[in-house]
């Protein structure tokens, strides 16, 4: 959700610059189920425009309708929408629609905290009543104490008792593609599609320019020897060099650091004797580490396409990063949340 939240706070930035207001609508609290969970966001800009969505498209017009009146005289609100019998989703979705005003102190510290990747927490506060205006909001925490809201009635003092809905954001996954063919090219237009941030390793004998691959955050030219990995928690990496002894030498590299996927084009006989070599290079590597190579990389999903490869790599770094065991929708009883 953090891209999301950055793609609301640039288009509101943008705005402002052409002297239009904007409110900003988060669902913050649901009873039974809907399209999208509690922290979802969209903004509506002063001409109508609008970024983000807090549903499948249905509740869209009506939060709109509703923010005139937060347009007119700038107070927060609270409004509920029942989509048990418009929705079929079986849920009353809570959403705070409040008004919108990017600071440049916020603009900057906000900006460091996604070049540093770093976390940072909003909470969103509110009255639990199906309808209610007020004094209240959502404030932004970042991780040096300082504190932003973007409603200037927001008194902080006068926030307790109030219901709050408290969000981590966490910095958006960074995938790191160690390749420069066209299947690399096709991997990372998929992942900056869905807000990733994307770093590509081509090689020195043949390397590539930032707009050879298009979405991708940077692209350089290294080889393993010299290559020192910049990893995190929320860092994935797919070895796509088509190189077997350079798979072998990243490999090896990695065995220093966590990253919590590392995908590996290939057959299954070429992963087994990858396998065999790193331990006659290494013989100390961890289970943990291990455990996180992924190869073929991707689920079975009869991919054959580079952009079907690519959608199968994406869909089972998903399930390693979300904690899921893939199947079919269709197999799934009871209420089901897309977040």
């Amino acid at each position: 959700m953090t891209h999301e939240f950055k793609d609301i706070v640039q288009q509101a930035y943008s705005n402002q610059q052409k002297g239009l207001n904007n409110v900003l609508a988060t669902v913050v609290f649901l009873e039974g189920s809907s399209y999208r969970k509690p922290g979802v966001r969209m903004l509506i800009s002063e001409n109508g425009n609008m970024v983000g969505a807090v549903s499948g498209g249905c509740v869209e017009n009506e939060v709109k309708r509703q923010a005139e009146s937060v347009f007119q005289n700038g107070k927060a609100k609270i409004m509920t929408y029942d989509g048990r019998y418009r929705l079929g989703c079986e849920g009353i979705l809570y959403i705070l629609i409040e008004p919108f005003l990017v600071s440049e102190e916020f603009l900057n510290d906000f900006q460091n905290a996604l070049e540093s990747r770093e976390q940072f927490k909003i909470g969103s506060y509110y009255m639990q009543e199906d309808q209610a205006s007020g004094e209240f909001g959502s404030v932004v925490y970042f991780n040096d104490m300082s504190s932003f809201t973007f409603n200037d009635s927001i008194d902080l003092k006068n926030l307790e008792g109030l219901h709050v809905f408290s969000q981590t954001m966490k910095p958006s996954t960074k995938l790191m593609i160690i390749g420069g063919e066209h299947d690399a090219v096709k991997l990372c237009g998929f992942a900056s599609s869905i807000g990733w941030e994307v770093n590509v390793v081509a090689s020195i004998k043949d390397p590539k320019l930032l707009s050879d691959f298009p979405g991708a955050k940077s692209v350089s030219a290294q080889t393993p020897e010299i290559m020192d990995f910049n990893l995190d928690n929320e860092t994935v990496v797919v070895l796509m060099t088509h190189n077997y002894a350079q798979d072998l030498k990243y490999l090896l590299k990695l065995a220093s650091y966590s990253p919590r996927y590392i995908g590996i084009l290939g057959s299954a006989k070429r992963r087994d004797q990858l396998q065999g070599d790193l331990f006659n290079y290494k013989d100390d590597l961890s289970e943990e580490f291990l455990s996180t190579i992924y190869s073929p990389a991707g689920l079975n999903i009869g991919a054959i396409t580079p952009e079907e490869i690519a959608l199968s790599i994406l869909s089972e770094i998903l399930t390693v990063i979300r904690d899921t065991v893939p199947k079919s929708m269709r197999s799934i009883s009871g209420k089901i949340d897309i977040s």
